[in-house]
């Protein structure tokens, strides 16, 4: 089955970072980034949707970032 995470972070090299670890434990991006102005920070933020087949059922309690 194929599971679902997005993940988000300001626009630094944490976000690049953050979206390397993934691909780096068999994710996939899904689609393009995403970035917008957080008015109440004061700061750009990105977002990056990522894919990954797993085996067995999804459950609701899963850990998706331990995936």
């Amino acid at each position: 089955m194929q599971i679902y995470r997005l993940l988000t972070e300001d626009d630094t090299a944490a976000f690049c970072h953050k979206v390397s670890g993934a691909i780096s434990k068999g994710w996939a991006l899904y689609g393009d980034p995403q970035y917008a102005f957080d008015h109440a920070n004061g700061v750009m933020r990105c977002a990056q949707a990522v894919v990954k087949e797993i085996d067995g059922d999804y459950h609701p309690d899963m850990n998706l970032g331990q995936q």
